[in-house]
């Protein structure tokens, strides 16, 4: 890695891509940096997280690296672990809290070992070549999801056992683990944290679907997002004190975003958290920061600029 102050503007390697079910999504999330990247006047090279990283990597030699990856390895450790061994610095969170993040069971272990609520569940694995074929102490109807997946992906609405047993058929072809937690219906919100500060919440309403599927998230057209959310202050300053509270809790670094489903009755329910937000241009996070005045390419400014101090720090202490 060359020293930053050799020149005015960082070079940058834009990480994407990857092999897992989200693959197209951080193509989209990494393309949109690359051209905010450009615009800065950085010097930006997009790189896929593939059997020729290192060394692609090392021809780059880059001062700083943007993970715009989504998904296991890159949102879950694995390529945050393969940058600190490279010696470059990165934006997001850390190779532990990454791990933890993308873990669902692990995450709502700590959100209710804390107190902060989040809907019951239980997770079934299908590693011993049978598969759960009743819900055991879980009441129908049910969300079931992959453990250690994002963007919606693999997940499942289920209502009767019919439902449930060939939710089980299909996420065992592919996938090792699952999570099922109780339904929680309302209305669902999404409350960003940038560098400790939680962002304006925004709401979530799909347009001809269910629920936030994957199509509702990318698709141009899939939902409606309220940002700021239509509703009153109270309820607002408490979601944003749940979204940085799970932010402090799993110990995550520059950004984050926090999934909550609120009941008719106005009970707050966290669903998951995403340590790197999608960056795509139907993504929630950029939205809520426009909401206070912080366009997509200040944002990514500002992220990088955080790797790159981190860096900084690190070599006058080595």
């Amino acid at each position: 890695m060359r020293a930053t102050g050799e020149r005015a503007k960082p070079r940058v390697a834009v990480v994407m891509g990857g092999r897992n079910t989200e693959r197209e999504v951080s193509l989209a999330t990494g393309n949109a940096v690359l051209r905010a990247l450009e615009s800065l006047g950085c010097e930006a090279r997009g790189l896929d997280f593939d059997e020729r990283f290192v060394d692609a990597m090392r021809e780059t030699a880059p001062d700083v690296a943007f993970i715009a990856m989504h998904g296991q390895g890159g949102e879950d450790g694995t390529l945050q672990a393969v940058l600190e061994w490279l010696g470059v610095p990165y934006t997001g969170s850390d190779v532990r809290s990454s791990a933890l993040a993308m873990d669902k069971h692990l995450t709502k272990k700590l959100l209710s070992a804390e107190g902060l609520p989040t809907p019951s569940w239980d997770t079934f694995d299908f590693t011993g070549g049978t598969l759960p074929l009743l819900p055991g102490s879980l009441n129908l109807p049910l969300v079931v999801k992959p453990r250690n997946e994002g963007s919606s992906a693999g997940v499942r609405m289920v209502r009767t056992h019919e439902e449930w047993s060939r939710a089980m058929i299909e996420l065992s072809e592919a996938r090792t683990s699952v999570l099922a937690e109780e339904l929680v219906e309302g209305r669902e919100f999404s409350c960003g944290v940038l560098f400790e500060r939680a962002l304006p919440v925004i709401e979530i309403v799909p347009e001809g679907h269910e629920f936030y599927t994957y199509d509702a998230k990318y698709a141009p057209g899939g939902s409606r997002h309220e940002v700021p959310a239509k509703i009153g202050e109270d309820l607002a300053h408490r979601l944003q004190i749940l979204a940085l509270s799970t932010h402090r809790l799993l110990g995550l670094r520059d950004y984050s975003r926090t999934d909550i489903m609120v009941t008719r009755e106005g009970r707050p329910y966290i669903l998951e958290i995403n340590s790197l937000p999608g960056f795509t241009p139907t993504s929630l996070f950029p939205d809520e920061c426009a909401a206070i005045g912080i366009g997509f390419e200040a944002l990514v400014d500002q992220l990088i600029r955080a790797a790159l101090d981190r860096g900084r720090a690190l070599a006058d202490v080595s």
